[in-house]
C-alpha cells in the first residue's frame, strides 16, 4: 500500500563558474581602452605653437640654411647630397616633427631615399632643432604640403 507521497527536496542544480561573467567585463574594458587607444593615436598631433610664431620661423629659417641647406637644399627642394623637404613624405601625419629631432640628435639611415645616412648633427640643441622644423612646416604649408595622402 502506497501512502501518500513524501515530498523530497530535488538536488541543488550544480553550480555555475562565476568567473565567466567577470571575464565578460574585463574583455569589455580591454576592448574599450582598445579603442580609446587607437582614437588617441589616430588623432593628428597638435602643430607646435612655434610654427605661428615669425620669429621661431626667421631663427629656423637662418639655422636651416647653416646647418641643413647643404644637402636639403636653400630651397628645400634638396641636393644631390639629401632629401627634397619639400616632399609629402615629410608632411607632419608622415614624418612628425619628432623624426626630425631624431634625425638630428642620433643620424638617420636611408630609408625613403639613396642618399646615404644622415650624421648626427649633436652640435644643435632640441629647441633649435624646433625652430628649423618651425621652418620647414612653414615652407610645406606654403607649398601646399599639410599631410602624405598614401600615410595614416
Amino acid at each position: 500500500m502506497s501512502g501518500p507521497k513524501r515530498k523530497t527536496n530535488p538536488a541543488p542544480p550544480p553550480r555555475r563558474f562565476q568567473g565567466g561573467r567577470l571575464i565578460w567585463i574585463a574583455a569589455g574594458v580591454l576592448g574599450l581602452g582598445l579603442l580609446i587607444a587607437i582614437a588617441i593615436s589616430a588623432t593628428p598631433p597638435e602643430p607646435p605653437s612655434s610654427i605661428a610664431d615669425p620669429g621661431a620661423i626667421a631663427e629656423g629659417r637662418q639655422l636651416f640654411l647653416t646647418n641643413c641647406a647643404a644637402c636639403h637644399g636653400i630651397d628645400l627642394r634638396g641636393t644631390e647630397q639629401g632629401p627634397p623637404l619639400l616632399n609629402v613624405i615629410y608632411a607632419p601625419n608622415h614624418h612628425g616633427d619628432e623624426s626630425f629631432q631624431q634625425a638630428v640628435a642620433f643620424g638617420v639611415p636611408p630609408h625613403h631615399w639613396n642618399f646615404g645616412t644622415m650624421a648626427p648633427l649633436e652640435h644643435l640643441s632640441r629647441d633649435e632643432v624646433a625652430k628649423i622644423v618651425a621652418f620647414v612646416r612653414a615652407e610645406q604649408q606654403a607649398a601646399g604640403i599639410t599631410r602624405d595622402p598614401s600615410h595614416p
